[in-house]
């Protein structure tokens, strides 16, 4: 990403709904397609963030094992650029982070209990297949992978380019995928639905998605909003998560949320 992304990112991922709804959605998948109870998987195995940034998730993640709703276990990351590792660790100071890429993760064959990616392995400078290679690579067997992806080819914009994505996907490209790797996937779903015409509006009519350099208003979608409309979205949010859980499925949305087990 551009430097300034990551700035972005450090100032408001505390306290951005996107980023709220995002951690929670991957904190979901966690507790609930934990290891099963006849692959017990030792407590001293890490989780993984793979593309850690600058360490939101991760602090989400220990606040949640501090709260018994996901599996107490040690905190680990990475990522390519070294001051997102700085910023992270600074939150997460008892984090074992890294510099390195998703390409070649620096972890042992087996080594990993879980890992989780947001909108990670969808950069133009991680060879996807590679990347999964090495997920499935250091993941134990019975452990799990949590991967947001953006999604529909269709929507890419602005932001896009400014993340320098490059690739939206499909449930089924997704899923496709991951089993090509070796993985069982177990979920694969849609979120950020509820909000999703107000997503397609902004990117698609209120900014411009030519090709080329970014024009001016070519900006972040990474700022935090008024606090009425923050609470508002958050709510939307929660609201969407509760469906999920009781079944719900949407067709489309800004995500694709996929949960896959290593046999």
């Amino acid at each position: 990403m551009e430097a300034e992304e990551y700035e972005l990112m450090d100032a408001v991922e505390d306290r951005m709904w996107w980023y709220a709804g995002l951690h929670a959605m991957v904190i979901r998948a966690l507790a609930r397609h934990a290891a099963p109870a006849s692959l017990p998987l030792p407590a001293t195995l890490p989780l993984l963030d793979v593309g850690c940034g600058t360490g939101g998730l991760l602090r989400r993640l220990d606040a949640a094992m501090q709260e018994g709703r996901v599996a107490a276990r040690p905190l680990a990351g990475f990522d390519i650029v070294a001051e997102a590792v700085s910023r992270a660790h600074a939150k997460i100071p008892k984090a074992r982070l890294v510099r390195a890429s998703a390409n070649d993760i620096p972890f042992a064959t087996g080594s990993v209990a879980a890992a989780v990616s947001c909108d990670v392995l969808c950069h133009r400078a991680v060879d996807e297949g590679r990347a999964l290679g090495e997920l499935h690579r250091v993941l134990a067997p019975g452990g799990i992978v949590v991967l947001n992806m953006p999604a529909h080819a269709w929507l890419v914009s602005a932001h896009d380019r400014r993340v320098h994505t490059r690739e939206r996907y499909s449930r089924d490209v997704l899923r496709a995928r991951l089993a090509a790797a070796g993985f069982r996937p177990i979920e694969v779903l849609h979120w950020n639905s509820l909000l999703f015409p107000l997503m397609v509006v902004q990117r698609k009519l209120l900014t411009r998605s030519g090709k080329g350099d970014a024009a001016p208003q070519d900006r972040s979608d990474v700022a935090a909003f008024p606090p009425p409309i923050e609470a508002m979205f958050r709510a939307v949010t929660a609201v969407e998560r509760a469906l999920i859980g009781a079944g719900v499925r949407f067709p489309v949305g800004g995500s694709v949320l996929a949960v896959a087990v290593k046999p």
